[in-house]
């Protein structure tokens, strides 16, 4: 069964115990990049909204739940299976309209080429 891209792995979530990760730093496959601002948790709607600082000069980037392949809660850091390069070639950021579907579509379109979570790396 193929995970869905808006969707925690259940290797996460599997424990039924809930977890918030604003303000967690967020490390991509080849280092940090930057933290988290916003994130949501429901079923096959879920995501983390970034800031990534002075790394793409302090603009946001919105990752699909599928690419997070580990919270260290004593850390307070939320690895994912994206490198830094693919994170920034995504689609920019829509302060205005990244709930609507469209821009889901669009960003899904783009990580969905990728493998999903844990052991894709």
């Amino acid at each position: 069964m193929q995970q869905d891209l808006w969707t925690y792995s259940p290797a996460l979530t599997g424990t039924g115990q809930s977890f918030d990760v604003v303000g967690y730093h967020v490390e991509a496959t080849d280092g940090r990049i930057g933290s988290i601002d916003d994130a949501t948790y429901e079923v096959g709607e879920s995501y983390l909204i970034v800031d990534t600082g002075p790394w793409i000069f302090g603009k946001k980037v919105l990752l699909p739940a599928s690419t997070v392949t580990q919270v260290d809660p004593q850390e307070k850091k939320v690895f994912v299976a994206r490198t830094k390069q693919e994170i920034k070639d995504a689609p920019e950021f829509d302060e205005a309209g990244y709930k609507e579907t469209a821009y889901r579509d669009k960003v899904g379109e783009y990580y969905g080429r990728f493998p999903f979570g844990p052991g894709t790396i």
